[in-house]
């Protein structure tokens, strides 16, 4: 199975969490190719290559960091311009169906406050529905996230761990 990972955080050298997870694990992996969007794009996404890349893979995966109850901007950007009419979703727009979907999110904030009575008053998965909807207008099956609470408190020891179940989680055939 051929993994794309496209990752989209605006400040990677700056993480802990998604830097850790695709220098010290995802890279290590040759069905992992990891594609990050804020070192490839300063001006206009290259839609074909995009598209392409996409094709050439089984699963898709979009790794971010939780912001403002959505992803980084280049994500939103990169699903309005890429993921069109006609080749995305629409009578003839079927590129991606029978591909996989995995979200790898990370939240600041521990997971108390994901739940109903807790800070956010939502669940994650309740946040993330919007990106299900777009899963089932592509025709992808969208699996379950993958999603680490608390990087600001996490310790090295739990992010190395999490790099290593996450890298694991995302190349496992759904059984």
């Amino acid at each position: 199975m051929k993994v794309l990972v496209i990752i989209a955080h605006p400040a990677i050298e700056q993480s802990t969490v998604n830097k850790a997870w695709m220098v010290e694990e995802l890279k290590k992996h040759d069905n992992i190719t990891v594609h990050e969007l804020y070192q490839e794009y300063k001006e206009e996404i290259d839609v074909k290559r995009e598209q392409e890349l996409c094709e050439a893979h089984d699963r898709i995966v979009w790794q971010f960091p939780f912001y403002w109850y959505s992803s980084p901007p280049l994500l939103k950007e990169w699903q309005d311009k890429v993921l069109t009419y006609g080749w995305a979703f629409g009578s003839n727009g079927n590129a991606l169906h029978g591909k996989e979907l995995i979200l790898a999110v990370t939240t600041g904030s521990g997971a108390e406050k994901y739940r109903a009575g807790g800070l956010n008053h939502y669940s994650m998965s309740e946040l993330l529905k919007p990106f299900q909807a777009t899963s089932n207008l592509i025709g992808t099956t969208f699996l379950p996230s993958y999603l680490f609470y608390g990087t600001y408190g996490a310790t090295k020891e739990e992010i190395q761990k999490s790099a290593k179940e996450y890298a694991e989680y995302i190349v496992t055939p759904v059984s």
